[in-house]
């Protein structure tokens, strides 16, 4: 028994500093020491030269316009070839005309309906990588704001706290 009131224990030991979490969403969590998506981790010092892209427009959007501008080209060539086209009127030219406007607006339906992805790219020990991707927006750009920050943290030093300044009063 002691009679001191002293602690019973040893004191303890500070623990190490948490990292500090800036972004964490399941599958991506970006600290100020690292950045991590699904298996994939990086130090935020290794890595550079952000920059965002959009990544490839949906296959089977680009099939199909590609077939349907195929199509309209070779229904072109046969009426030319075949003579059809003196033979026409004005209302079958209108006709044509705005068939032709069909692979137009299936690109547009293909992005309106599955967009392409948004892409964060950066250089990680000379090495270009894709570092992140996602079709929504809003994700996108907390976390490549939050990448952002932890870069600026590890360019700066870290996240030390102001310094503790007096208040400013008037002299009177």
């Amino acid at each position: 028994m002691q009679t001191d009131r002293s602690a019973a224990q040893p004191p303890r030991s500070p623990r190490p500093a948490a990292p500090r979490l800036l972004y964490a969403r399941p599958g991506i969590v970006v600290t100020a020491e690292r950045f991590t998506v699904g298996r994939n981790s990086w130090p935020v010092a290794e890595i550079t030269q952000l920059r965002t892209d959009r990544g490839p427009h949906d296959r089977l959007a680009i099939r199909a316009v590609a077939v349907s501008a195929a199509m309209i080209a070779a229904v072109g060539l046969l009426l030319g070839f075949t003579g059809g086209l003196h033979r026409l009127t004005a209302g079958a030219y209108l006709m044509l005309g705005s068939v032709g406007l069909v692979p137009l607006l299936l690109v547009l339906i293909g992005d309106r309906v599955r967009p392409p992805s948004h892409e964060l790219w950066g250089r990680v020990r000379g090495t270009e990588v894709l570092l992140f991707s996602s079709d929504d927006e809003r994700q996108f750009g907390q976390v490549a704001r939050a990448l952002g920050r932890a870069r600026e943290a590890a360019r700066l030093g870290g996240w030390a706290d102001p310094p503790a300044a007096e208040p400013w009063r008037p002299a009177r």
